[in-house]
């Protein structure tokens, strides 16, 4: 096992400080650990999730190669040859682990901001106090969009949030955290090879959900009661203004009524297995709240905005995969982790053979079903 850096790297290094998991810590499992401490209901913070994996990469024994990067892999003979910053290895099969998120995603038009507003990525957010004093415009209004918004409004700061599509879910639903919902009525379970729309399913954004000891719903009606300005999809940037479309009702109507199906799937499931009884009773939820005249531009020149968040989601990085199995998107070719190469294999890719392939628990099966393909691979090949 090749890390650029530490254990549990990403984790360590990438992550703004208050930032906690989405999953309750009941669902934080790996291979032959799982969370045992006092609160199954809260929400890891870094440091908890980082000796988490910690124990996992001590109990699994795994000869892991810390500090070391992968700067190639090419074709040689039946197998590949890996360069690394620490020497060549050559191997028969590979398993490509690096994950979905090693690069923001930040659109073209980012060049034409102004160069008085500072410009960040989460990777570079940390805390508001490291910001300059003013305005911020958070651009993305999933997971850790909202987060970003509300924090920084906590800390006194005008936020304005630019909206595009997302995913409204509440953070419990009657009495229990929507994602025991998701895990029980098999919602999760879903395999790659069932879903309608599998391209579509992987480019999700990430539910509008926050992990807090109060068990809080963080959706834009809670942004927009604290302060927050919400805005639509920003387009692009003309003559130092930020432009964005309209439509917002459109966008906050749609996602409003994939929630209300959601939990109606959630209802009929707890009534065919009765279990309403052990439940609390069905809740429906207002709707998004749609400003009276939201703004269509904003002078990004003006001072009304120091800062810029680019919460616009990530990308993953193959620029070393010097293989052809990446396709015109950047996206790597794959059935189920399988790869569009002889011995080369995927894991940690958002719905690589399940919808909760996403999560921390969703690795345990999928990597069993990629590993028993390549065990099947080389037992061939002998």
């Amino acid at each position: 096992m090749i890390e650029r850096g530490e254990v549990a790297n990403s984790w360590r290094r990438e992550r703004w400080e208050s930032f906690r998991l989405l999953t309750p810590n009941w669902q934080s499992r790996l291979p032959g650990l799982r969370y045992q401490g006092p609160d199954p209901d809260g929400y890891m913070t870094t440091a908890e999730i980082t000796e988490f994996i910690e124990r996992s990469a001590k109990l699994s024994g795994a000869p892991v190669r810390t500090g070391t990067d992968v700067t190639s892999v090419r074709r040689a003979g039946d197998g590949y040859r890996v360069t690394t910053s620490r020497g060549e290895i050559a191997c028969r099969t590979l398993v490509v682990a690096s994950g979905a998120c090693n690069l923001p995603a930040v659109p073209r038009f980012a060049g034409a901001v102004p160069a008085s507003v500072e410009q960040l990525t989460p990777f570079d957010y940390r805390e508001p106090g490291r910001l300059p004093e003013g305005g911020v415009l958070v651009v993305g209004a999933s997971a850790t969009g909202v987060q970003l918004a509300a924090e920084l409004r906590r800390s006194g700061r005008p936020v304005v949030l630019s909206v595009g599509e997302h995913v409204r879910l509440p953070r419990t639903y009657r009495g229990r955290d929507v994602l025991w919902w998701m895990d029980a009525s098999g919602v999760w379970d879903q395999r790659y090879d069932q879903v309608d729309d599998l391209t579509r399913a992987r480019r999700l954004p990430s539910p509008q959900l926050v992990g807090t000891p109060e068990r809080a719903t963080l959706d834009l009606n809670a942004l927009t009661s604290m302060g927050v300005e919400l805005v639509g999809r920003w387009a692009d940037v003309r003559d130092g203004r930020a432009l964005f479309s309209g439509g917002l009702r459109n966008v906050f109507s749609l996602a409003d009524l994939k929630m209300e199906r959601l939990l109606d799937t959630f209802d009929e499931w707890a009534g065919t297995r009765g279990r309403d009884d052990e439940l609390a009773p069905p809740e429906r939820f207002a709707p998004t709240r749609v400003p009276e005249s939201a703004r269509w531009q904003l002078d990004l020149s003006g001072g009304e905005i120091r800062t810029i968040v680019w919460a616009t989601g990530f990308r993953p990085d193959y620029g070393w995969l010097e293989v052809p199995v990446v396709d015109e998107k950047g996206r790597l070719r794959h059935d189920g982790g399988v790869v569009d190469g002889p011995g080369l294999y995927a894991l940690g890719l958002p719905v690589l053979r399940r919808r909760r392939s996403t999560f921390i628990n969703g690795i345990e099966d999928d990597a069993r079903e990629v590993i028993a393909h390549l065990a099947g691979y080389l037992a061939v090949r002998r």
